[in-house]
């Protein structure tokens, strides 16, 4: 009779809706970034207001974070942009210059914002760099506009976190792989300790 067997029997609590927790999705854009919250008005406004798929992306690709907008270069466009001369690249993200491309293409591109080097030879082929509020005057159901993204999986994201910490495997930016580089104490047992 100590009534210790009912507090046993006694559940946890579960609120309303149960324990599973579904996908969640965001509903604004964490950025304080006045511009950004204004293409998002903007978008909103589209994507209720259209029966357009495109502007629901778009809207959707405006609330992501920096990692789930990764960067997209120029030769990549290029490539996916080869024969749709009379249409539009649609990035949600960054445009950047690859040195690696000898002559840019004329482009026409939108995106949420372009390297100064991107810009420069992008307009030096006699293309065009385009922002999103532009892109809703011109296609406002994106009708002859190619809607793209960048690679999620890049080697910048190996370097994200902090080397060095315990269980943590984010790469270092190290001069080069030699012996003599990060390769001494905290990194080997004989060397005091390895982490």
């Amino acid at each position: 009779g100590t009534g210790l067997g009912s507090a046993e029997a006694m559940g946890i609590d579960l609120k309303a809706g149960g324990r599973k927790v579904k996908g969640f999705h965001r509903k604004e854009p964490k950025s304080k970034n006045v511009y950004l919250q204004l293409l998002v008005k903007l978008y909103r406004f589209l994507s209720r207001r259209t029966d357009a798929k495109f502007n629901k992306t778009v809207l959707q690709r405006l609330f992501m974070s920096k990692v789930n907008r990764p960067p997209m270069s120029v030769s990549r466009i290029a490539k996916y942009m080869a024969g749709k001369d009379d249409q539009v690249a649609a990035v949600v993200s960054t445009i950047t210059d690859d040195v690696r491309m000898l002559d840019v293409p004329k482009l026409r591109i939108c995106a949420l914002r372009f390297t100064n080097t991107a810009r420069a030879r992008i307009l030096a082929a006699g293309g065009e760099c385009l922002t999103f509020d532009q892109l809703a005057l011109m296609s406002p159901t994106g009708e002859n506009v190619v809607l793209l993204r960048g690679p999620k999986a890049r080697e910048a994201k190996r370097h994200f976190g902090a080397p060095g910490v315990p269980g943590s495997h984010a790469k270092p930016y190290v001069r080069a792989k030699g012996r003599k580089f990060e390769k001494a104490r905290g990194r080997r047992r004989s060397r005091g300790f390895k982490v």
